[in-house]
């Protein structure tokens, strides 16, 4: 690796700093209160190029590496994380196009990328989460209209009552099973496809989450992505590219934690002199630290792998849940550090307790991401 940032990364970051310092940071309390994010965010984002960063430049993309992504993720995990998971999202969705997909299909999800649209990843229903195979969602294929018929809930999908293209998968089998797993291209508007409850949430409430239910929807077989039953191994290369990006999210969201706590300590006084000068708030401080930096690292180090093209499966599982665990602990830990003022809801601190909760979830638990690392280093 290569840990000289070029001129280029740095001003993407700083870009992306100064987007988040003005325009998120100030609003995050309110939209969490809110349980949904300002419209015109995604407008001032689609602007700077923050919806389309993993589309390539022959698509009308930037084109960006992901270690950069990363850079870029981490900034806006800083001011909120829902609004960070809701533009991580249109990444998310869009592996798989890149992955599988026609020349024909990218162009036409990248356009809607491009021009500031939101995309939509949805493989998670009512009984299926961490087993993809379980996927009751059926496609029914009708060889002679050349169409697929979709019948199907979807739950707990980000960007879900919000976006303009959504990919979807359900299962080509009639037993179900991993082997039938199969991906679509659904655009917003579909007859027969609606959007069902949006979540109450404990935490990036600003993201939007909702439940999709698919009514006999029919679409051509070219919107189909990849072939049928390739589904399972389109999922879980997306999950592998995403998960890194989870991570930069954490690690933001720790950073900022971290940093509102340690301005609090310098501040604060007990026994006649700042708590920041006590032992014991010094040694958490030392941890909270130690552990951003170790997981920024694993991000970093997973995203070059993606990018040097070799495979990095464990290494993004490490960095996913290690960041996510490192959010949990850091938040927490601000909010012990700042007391009763940390658990009110007048100072960001709780709000970011909550949200980083969501991490160690979403994108595969880190149950999961466990059990993924324990299998490559022993098989």
């Amino acid at each position: 690796m290569n840990f000289a940032f070029t001129e280029e990364q740095l001003e993407l970051q700083e870009m992306v700093r100064e987007f988040v310092e003005k325009e998120i940071t100030p609003i995050a309390g309110e939209m969490d209160a809110e349980n949904a994010t300002r419209p015109e965010l995604f407008k001032m984002a689609a602007d700077m190029g923050l919806l389309n960063v993993i589309v390539p430049e022959e698509y009308g993309g930037l084109g960006l590496d992901s270690v950069t992504v990363a850079m870029m993720y981490e900034e806006l995990g800083k001011g909120c994380a829902g609004v960070a998971t809701s533009m991580a999202a249109n990444s998310l969705a869009t592996a798989p196009v890149l992955i599988a997909g026609t020349d024909e299909q990218k162009r036409m999800w990248c356009d809607i990328l491009n021009d500031g649209g939101l995309a939509a990843f949805a493989l998670t229903e009512p009984g299926a989460g961490s087993d993809a195979g379980s996927v009751a969602t059926r496609a029914v294929h009708d060889k002679e209209n050349k169409t697929y018929t979709l019948n199907g809930t979807k739950a707990f999908i980000t960007n879900g009552g919000i976006a303009d293209i959504y990919l979807i998968f359900a299962n080509t089998r009639k037993d179900g099973g991993i082997r039938g797993l199969t991906a679509f291209i659904v655009p917003k508007g579909t007859p027969g496809f609606k959007v069902g409850r949006k979540e109450d949430k404990m935490g990036i409430r600003p993201s939007n989450t909702c439940e999709l239910i698919l009514d006999n929807v029919v679409i051509p077989e070219s919107n189909r992505v990849g072939r049928e039953g390739q589904g399972f191994r389109i999922a879980m290369q997306t999950l592998d590219s995403a998960r890194p990006f989870v991570g930069a999210v954490s690690v933001g969201l720790a950073q900022a934690a971290l940093d509102v706590a340690v301005s609090y300590a310098k501040e604060r006084k007990q026994f006649g002199q700042p708590i920041a000068s006590f032992e014991m708030i010094q040694e958490m401080v030392a941890d909270m630290a130690m552990k951003i930096d170790a997981a920024r690292l694993l991000v970093y180090r997973a995203c070059a792998m993606r990018d040097e093209g070799v495979v990095f499966t464990k290494e993004a599982a490490m960095a996913k849940c290690f960041a996510a665990d490192t959010a949990m602990e850091v938040t927490t830990n601000a909010v012990q550090i700042m007391g009763g003022y940390g658990y009110s809801k007048e100072n960001p601190a709780e709000k970011r307790m909550r949200d980083a909760k969501i991490m160690q979830i979403y994108e595969g638990t880190n149950q999961i991401q466990r059990l993924v690392i324990a299998n490559k280093v022993m098989y």
